[in-house]
């Protein structure tokens, strides 16, 4: 079966100064036309994932977050921020991961776009 190749670029977006983000601290970014994006400033740097857990409508940014995972607040899911994995039920998906850059005291998220 042959299919036509889909090129994927990136964009970068502004989302907040580091400073409003001290470790221990989440913020969640809403980008016109895209899901919610929360970035947490863990011990071990920033990570962003998407902010809706997969399992059900629920913010991960009101989850509870040790080193570098995240615990739903519905249904316990824990999803690691590295990699997005989840590991373990009800949740079964993964959450989308985002690079995220600091430039100049601003923190900016790289989100894949498709032309």
């Amino acid at each position: 079966m042959t299919g036509t190749a889909t090129s994927v670029t990136a964009s970068t977006v502004r989302v907040c100064r580091l400073d409003e983000l001290p470790v221990g601290e989440v913020h969640t970014a809403k980008i016109p036309g895209r899901a919610a994006i929360s970035i947490f400033h863990t011990a071990e740097g920033l990570f962003a994932i998407d902010d809706t857990c997969t399992h059900q409508d629920a913010s991960l940014a009101d989850g509870w977050v040790e080193d570098c995972t995240v615990e739903c607040p519905l249904h316990e899911s824990c999803f690691d921020l590295r990699t997005g994995l989840v590991s373990g039920p009800p949740a079964k998906i993964a959450v989308q991961t985002y690079a995220v850059a600091v430039s100049d005291g601003d923190v900016y998220l790289e989100l894949p776009t498709t032309p």
